[in-house]
């Protein structure tokens, strides 16, 4: 097995506690089916940004939620370049596998899919 990073970005409709943790679960939860990832133990370690505008709530709150209890979970402030996506929540994931780099695949749902268009699964 080898260490891979997987990423993903969504959307969050507003600035609140139930949207960010909304989002941040949408998106875990595409991440975890598309990657066939069922078992948390093959994941080393997330790392979870928001656009300066969402500071509602951690979206670490998320993986907890959905039983990432022993996982190794950070949160932090996306920079803030100008004319970049508002309301973002980006994570990127370390897991164990033996899938090759080519067969993972990123998740950019809702307007974050804007951010990767040359990504198949941002469509």
């Amino acid at each position: 097995m080898r260490v891979r990073g997987i990423r993903g970005a969504i959307s969050a409709t507003e600035n609140s506690r139930e949207a960010i943790l909304d989002a941040t679960g949408e998106l875990l939860k595409e991440i975890l089916k598309v990657n066939e990832i069922g078992d948390f133990e093959d994941i080393v370690s997330a790392v979870f940004t928001t656009s300066p505008d969402l500071n509602a709530c951690f979206p670490a709150e998320a993986a907890r939620v959905l039983g990432m209890n022993e996982v190794p979970l950070l949160c932090a402030s996306e920079i803030a370049v100008p004319q970049s996506l508002p309301m973002c929540i980006r994570v990127l994931l370390h897991v164990n596998t033996t899938k090759t780099q080519s067969q993972i695949r990123h998740i950019y749902l809702r307007e974050a899919a804007k951010l990767r268009p040359d990504m198949t699964s941002a469509q």
